[in-house]
């Protein structure tokens, strides 16, 4: 049996007991260490990762970019594979990762990514905004970081060239309809938190025209017509999530109490 890579996978995770054995499973056995950070966690995620062999830490929540950052400073190796715990390395990913990690000029580059599929209803989504989504997961600890806005958009930020690997990571983001419909209102919240943060106002152009837009672009443009009834359904889900992210700035500038 061939020796584990010299990888650390790390994952930040919050009472995902039944997310963590899929997503620890498939990268059990090939690679050197995995650190799971738990924040405010009230299940038995805990004892899932450790049926796997993963060093669990508990960190605090510092919003997405910071606590991430957190994570990545408890791997002991210098490569780093950072997943969250609804997803799970395909076995075609793992060959393309054992493959570069393999390369004798692999430390020319600070990083690599590769697509991120997500199955929904019944299929995986191929095409439309949610595809190839490519993910920048694989990084040089010391010339990388997760930078970005702190509690939303969060992404990897490397000093240096960044490859990009074949096969995909499997995303288990939405397991019913219901679980994406509820996630409209909290990125809602992070989209007003952000736009406030910047000093960004209510824009009627863009509460009519962005929603209508991301329709057209990902229902024609990216053919996500081809995925069937659910790429209809992400298009317009899509396009109404824009819309809801903008309609509550006009609230948060507008409301007030009924009149007395």
């Amino acid at each position: 049996m061939a020796s584990p890579l010299p990888l650390s996978v790390v994952i930040v995770a919050r009472n995902e007991a039944q997310n963590l054995p899929r997503c620890l499973a498939s990268v059990q056995g090939w690679t050197a260490e995995t650190v799971v950070a738990l924040n405010d966690t009230t299940d038995d995620s805990e004892t899932a990762a450790r049926k796997f062999g993963a060093v669990v830490r508990r960190i605090p929540w510092q919003g997405y970019r910071d606590t991430k950052n957190a994570a990545l400073a408890l791997a002991s190796h210098p490569w780093v594979l950072s997943l969250d715990a609804d997803e799970e390395v395909s076995s075609r990913l793992r060959k393309s990762i054992t493959a570069f990690l393999a390369r004798p000029d692999r430390d020319a580059f600070a990083g690599a990514r590769f697509p991120r599929k997500v199955w929904f209803i019944d299929r995986w989504i191929t095409h439309g905004d949610w595809y190839p989504d490519l993910s920048l997961r694989l990084l040089q600890r010391r010339r990388s970081r997760w930078g970005g806005d702190a509690f939303v958009h969060e992404k990897v930020e490397c000093d240096g060239p960044v490859a990009t690997l074949a096969g995909d990571l499997h995303h288990y983001s939405f397991p019913t309809l219901s679980s994406h419909v509820a996630k409209i209102n909290p990125f809602a919240d992070l989209f007003m938190q952000q736009q406030q943060a910047r000093a960004k106002k209510f824009s009627l152009p863009a509460a009519v025209f962005r929603p209508g837009w991301r329709f057209i672009r990902g229902y024609l443009l990216k053919r996500g017509f081809l995925d069937g009834y659910p790429g209809f359904y992400i298009a317009w889900a899509t396009a109404f999530g824009a819309f809801v992210r903008y309609s509550r700035l006009y609230e948060a500038e507008h409301q007030r109490p009924p009149d007395a």
